[in-house]
């Protein structure tokens, strides 16, 4: 193994586990899941689920439960919509046609603010490509 190789390996390693071994999976059995969890185990931050064709995606987020009107934003275009809470996530749904999903696609960032509370969501880069598989599989 070269120095190169191995100071790559070892940077690797780092970023993973900085990341506490979270990534993005995109499941195309049965409904369409794009989701960010940690593999193997039932830790989840994000989902974004539909079917196929259907032009409209649900976005789970982990961690929040808040319900009411949403405000969607990604880049410059922002959406509306209807927040439900259960009683480990919230969920809210997006059409894959608006413009606030198609910054998300460029961006990947997303942020979902209902009342005070905001939470982010955000693809790296490495995976955005899975978005837009995600994406171009619900739209039909």
């Amino acid at each position: 193994m070269t120095l190169l190789t191995m100071i790559a390996a070892i940077a690797a390693l780092q970023g993973a586990a900085l990341q506490g071994g979270w990534t993005w999976t995109l499941y195309e059995d049965g409904p369409l899941v794009l989701a960010n969890e940690i593999p193997d185990t039932p830790q989840l931050k994000a989902i974004l689920e539909c079917q196929p064709g259907a032009g409209v995606a649900r976005l789970d987020l982990f961690g929040a439960t808040a319900a009411g009107i949403a405000t969607i934003v990604s880049g410059t275009a922002t959406a509306t919509g209807e927040s439900e809470a259960f009683s480990d996530h919230q969920s809210v749904a997006l059409r894959t046609d608006h413009p606030v999903f198609g910054q998300f696609l460029v961006t990947g960032a997303l942020d979902v603010a209902v009342g005070g509370a905001h939470q982010a969501v955000a693809v790296p880069t490495a995976h955005l490509a899975k978005l837009r598989r995600f994406t171009e599989l619900c739209s039909g």
